[in-house]
């Protein structure tokens, strides 16, 4: 595959927000082609105005509460209902013109166009037009706006999104998405972006759980969980040719060279840790008696991390922690992701909410599905049980019954393997080739690249 060269001077602009783990995971495996190896944070980037950061702040802050808030006995949920109602993705069909400009469409662009939010960020950036490429759609309506000289791309980080990732003006726009699924580039079709604006690249995934464009390293990882997910040979007795051929593999190995582990991931604002710790004391006997390892990921909240380890020790586990069980903390998000992909390589079941960690299917991980949190991540989980890759979660205080229920008839293996062949894999090397190569000469969404 033709990549830019690596050593290029001249790369791209990678822009991200600050909001959740979401938008900067899907630009963190995009970081090597960022201009001097660093990710833009747009609402806090060095020299960013007060006023700016205002705006940003209270947004953030906005959703973070409502996302803790939703848990609240009575109040919570309606709340919540209603904050969720603003954002709804309509239903796709029947498939209708979807580009007329929504309320929340219309505030965003009132604070860009008449308070001027985010000028002095495109001010900045134009000095050295390259590529804008934004993993969130204000950054790149602010781009517009301001009249940035370069090309704007924007990707979008879910498997269907609403009218906000549209601009104003679909048809006259100069925008460019990146869409990490069939069903969000026919989607904004229907939100009236044109179709030669649209790139389906796939979503990025972290090239250290891939390795090259032969998949080499991911084929490799996949491998060894299989043997973890299918201790009688169940599936691999009944599809053993196709997983031979897809793996490039001769024979099933004996033994994995990591111990089963399931790793549990809340959401960015904290939510849902109450699952993990049900399920950890569920899964003691187990841990005790070194049949499963579990991985409980704290990202960048101390507060959280502490708290795992309190309920470690009332859990009589504390023996074990740092095996058996282990905690994955950072005091910032890049040494978090770090930490997060380099544990899901000897990772074999990952429990979470739909977030946009369903296209880490694609690495060949079944996905235990959490609650969903907003309308976006429902659209996640259909699009994972369609593809067969994930399953919805029983009572976390039965895991130690039904989740060896589902590894004992091989299940497992099978949505691990339907993950990595329906789920988007090359999503970094496409957006790499596109802003590479250009691609002018495309006209249709689906004439693009290796999915």
């Amino acid at each position: 595959m033709k990549i830019c060269p690596k050593k290029a001077k001249t790369k791209a602009w990678i822009v991200s927000v600050d909001m959740g783990y979401g938008h900067q995971r899907a630009a963190y495996p995009l970081k090597y082609l960022a201009y001097k190896n660093k990710i833009v944070t747009a609402n806090s980037y060095p020299g960013i105005p007060s006023r700016d950061r205002n705006i940003w702040r209270q947004s953030r802050k906005f959703y973070e509460f409502m996302s803790r808030f939703k848990n609240v006995p009575v109040v919570g949920e309606p709340a919540w209902e209603f904050y969720d109602n603003l954002q709804e993705i309509p239903k796709f069909y029947p498939k209708r013109d979807l580009s007329k400009l929504s309320l929340q469409v219309s505030q965003i662009y009132f604070m860009i166009e008449k308070q001027n939010w985010g000028k002095h960020l495109i001010d900045t950036l134009a000095k050295n037009p390259l590529p804008f490429v934004s993993t969130f759609f204000i950054p790149a309506f602010m781009a517009e706006t301001f009249n940035y000289p370069g090309e704007i791309y924007c990707l979008a980080t879910d498997t269907d999104i609403n009218r906000a990732w549209a601009p104003k003006s679909p048809a006259s726009s100069r925008i460019k998405y990146f869409a990490p699924s069939y069903r969000v580039a026919d989607r904004l079709k229907l939100y009236g972006v044109l179709p030669e604006n649209i790139y389906l690249t796939g979503f990025p995934l972290p090239l250290e759980n891939i390795g090259n464009s032969k998949l080499d390293i991911l084929k490799k990882d996949l491998t060894q969980r299989l043997v973890n997910l299918d201790p009688k040979r169940s599936y691999w007795d009944k599809d053993s040719e196709t997983i031979k051929k897809q793996l490039g593999i001769k024979r099933f190995p004996t033994k994995s060279q990591h111990p089963l582990t399931l790793m549990f991931s809340v959401g960015g604002a904290g939510a849902q840790r109450e699952i993990g710790v049900t399920a950890l004391a569920s899964l003691k006997n187990d841990i005790l008696a070194k049949r499963i390892r579990m991985i409980l990921v704290a990202g960048i909240h101390n507060s959280l991390s502490q708290y795992f380890r309190q309920m470690i020790r009332s859990a009589g586990l504390a023996g074990e922690l740092g095996r058996g069980v282990k905690i994955i903390f950072s005091a910032n998000k890049e040494g978090y992701f770090r930490k997060f992909n380099a544990a899901l390589r000897t990772t074999d079941i990952l429990w979470t909410k739909p977030s946009e960690l369903s296209f880490y299917c694609g690495l060949g991980v079944p996905i235990i599905i959490a609650p969903p949190i907003g309308s976006q991540e429902d659209f996640n989980r259909t699009w994972l049980r369609t593809i067969g890759s994930a399953v919805s979660q029983e009572n976390p205080k039965y895991v130690n019954e039904w989740l060896f229920d589902w590894i004992e008839s091989g299940w497992f293996a099978e949505a691990a393997m339907h993950g990595f062949l329906e789920a988007p894999k090359f999503g970094s090397y496409n957006i790499e080739k596109v802003i590479c190569h250009r691609f002018k000469e495309a006209r249709e969404a689906k004439m693009i690249l290796q999915y």
